[in-house]
């Protein structure tokens, strides 16, 4: 079959974390389904390295697709023609977005709903786009995949869509994320924290992955810290707020928080590998892929107790309430004075690691793509 795919947010550089997604399930479907023949679509020229296998037939069709005017034009007026040219059997798109105006059997893959939860997290109008497109898009797909049972059970209870209609595929984490030796973790705390021991927060700063908050624990934890803690903060300003900006420069403890912004694939694993800790308490999650790459380098982890962190974490980590710095606070002063707690957390984590590989995900979705394929034969 003719497999067509929304692959604009596939690229090499500045990836995030649907990129990736993208990016980790398509280079194994296609090259372990090479009887199939795979149409990617991008909005603007592209790395041949993203050409994964020879089944692959890129194509690039305008415009870049990165507003929301321009999302309805590439998706209902471009997408629909690109799928008619190339004969497409089904449409797989990655990222949430569909064509309503094709009728070729869409997949869908929805990673979360937080922009229903907490609109004003975004832009005003693209907000809107979601609130208003993302709904019907759920209902115009032929199948939905999710990455954990907390998004599924929100889009049935959002959306009314029907159970049966979503699969559970959940996400993994890259082979790059493994443990560090001693010496190679006091090389990274030279570099990125003058030598220091550092709880370690990553992902974009977002509202949602709650900064404010974490500021404010750690500043709260300083106060009876000992051993010359820092905090790491890696990611890129993009969401910058003024909350955000309030409760750094109200810290009595500022200076020993650094942060990196966006780092490269290797300087990223290396810091995670080396951090006494993963702070990721963010108050809205799909999945949480910074829990299962912390637990690949063995990482204790601390994260919040709400949406889909419980479910992925399992007993591998402390949970917090992540609208109460004392709570963060709290967890972090645990772990600084229990080394035993620290260890267990650790053999934790190693155990539940094992859930979660970007092979199962793909395993997964193509799960859901035969389906729909079975039904159009």
């Amino acid at each position: 079959m003719k497999i067509a795919v929304n692959t604009r947010l596939l690229k090499t550089t500045n990836i995030d974390g649907i990129g990736w997604f993208t990016a980790e399930t398509l280079s194994r479907i296609t090259q372990q389904h090479p009887e199939h023949e795979f149409i990617f679509i991008f909005d603007r020229p592209f790395d041949s390295s993203l050409i994964f296998f020879s089944n692959i037939t890129p194509v690039i069709v305008p415009p870049q697709a990165r507003h929301p005017l321009l999302y309805y034009i590439w998706f209902e007026h471009m997408i629909p023609r690109a799928l008619k040219k190339a004969g497409a059997d089904i449409f797989l798109s990655t990222d949430s977005y569909l064509s309503l105006s094709s009728d070729v059997p869409a997949i869908l893959v929805m990673h979360d709903l937080n922009f229903e939860h907490h609109p004003k997290d975004l832009p005003w109008l693209v907000s809107k786009y979601y609130r208003y497109y993302l709904p019907k898009f759920a209902d115009h797909a032929a199948r939905i995949a999710t990455v954990s049972e907390f998004s599924r059970n929100d889009i049935v209870t959002l959306y009314n869509i029907p159970p049966e209609k979503i699969d559970v595929i959940y996400s993994g984490a890259g082979e790059l994320f493994v443990p560090l030796s001693p010496d190679e973790q006091f090389i990274v705390k030279t570099q990125f924290a003058g030598g220091c021991n550092y709880f370690l927060s990553t992902g974009a700063l977002h509202p949602r992955k709650n900064l404010v908050n974490l500021l404010r624990a750690f500043d709260h934890f300083k106060e009876n810290d000992t051993k010359g803690m820092k905090l790491l903060v890696v990611g890129a300003k993009y969401w910058w707020t003024d909350n955000m900006r309030n409760a750094y420069e109200s810290m009595h403890y500022r200076d020993a928080v650094v942060f990196t912004g966006r780092l490269s694939s290797s300087d990223l694993r290396k810091v995670i590998a080396s951090a006494f800790a993963q702070v990721y308490v963010s108050y809205f999650e799909g999945f949480g892929l910074p829990l299962v790459e912390a637990f690949n380098c063995d990482v204790p982890v601390i994260t919040s107790n709400i949406t889909s962190m419980p479910e992925v974490a399992g007993d591998a980590a402390l949970f917090v309430d992540p609208y109460d710095p004392v709570s963060i606070s709290s967890a972090m002063q645990q772990l600084a004075k229990d080394e035993n707690l620290r260890q267990q957390l650790i053999a934790k984590g190693r155990l539940r690691r094992t859930e979660f590989s970007w092979q199962k995900t793909s395993e997964r979705l193509w799960n859901t793509c035969e389906t729909v394929m079975a039904g159009i034969k």
